[in-house]
């Protein structure tokens, strides 16, 4: 199992700015090209995204203990089908737009699918009060949970695989 919350020092001074050229490939994605769906998951695969944590409830569902440290947790939403996703954000001012209080974890695309595959999820949802929706479902989330890339190809698209050492 991760632990979330972890400093990597590859963020080091990282101020939560948004990539431009990640948000214009989501921008781009809202017109429901398929093309435009996989440059902008291209896209995702090579940047900084942010998991939102925050405080669990206790048992009875009234939040935190005050008598104990919390629990932290990334956050998962539930569809109106009953279907889960995770949250990422592509830049802080997203995440604030969806939860001031959320605290922000610099993560990679395969964080957020590993984190994904182990709670069951079935969607990673990115930048879900904006500015540019995207969410990742299905076949996509298990290679990028094992650190794979979704690259163009002149043929059409495929992964390139990441060895593990």
């Amino acid at each position: 199992m991760k632990t979330l919350g972890e400093v990597n020092a590859a963020w080091a001074g990282d101020r939560g700015e948004p990539d431009a050229d990640v948000r214009a490939a989501l921008a781009a994605s809202g017109a429901g090209d398929p093309e435009a769906y996989l440059s902008a998951v291209a896209a995702l695969c090579g940047a900084r995204l942010l998991l939102p944590i925050v405080a669990s409830g206790d048992e009875s569902g009234d939040g935190p203990d005050p008598d104990r440290h919390a629990e932290m947790s990334a956050v998962l939403m539930t569809s109106a089908s009953g279907a889960s996703g995770v949250l990422a954000f592509t830049g802080l001012d997203a995440l604030r737009a969806f939860d001031p209080m959320a605290r922000p974890v610099p993560c990679t695309l395969d964080d957020v699918a590993a984190t994904a595959v182990e709670t069951g999820a079935e969607a990673i949802v990115i930048d879900v009060a904006g500015p540019h929706l995207l969410t990742i479902e299905g076949e996509l989330i298990r290679p990028l949970a094992t650190g794979n890339r979704l690259m163009k190809l002149s043929d059409g698209w495929g992964w390139l695989s990441v060895a593990s050492s």
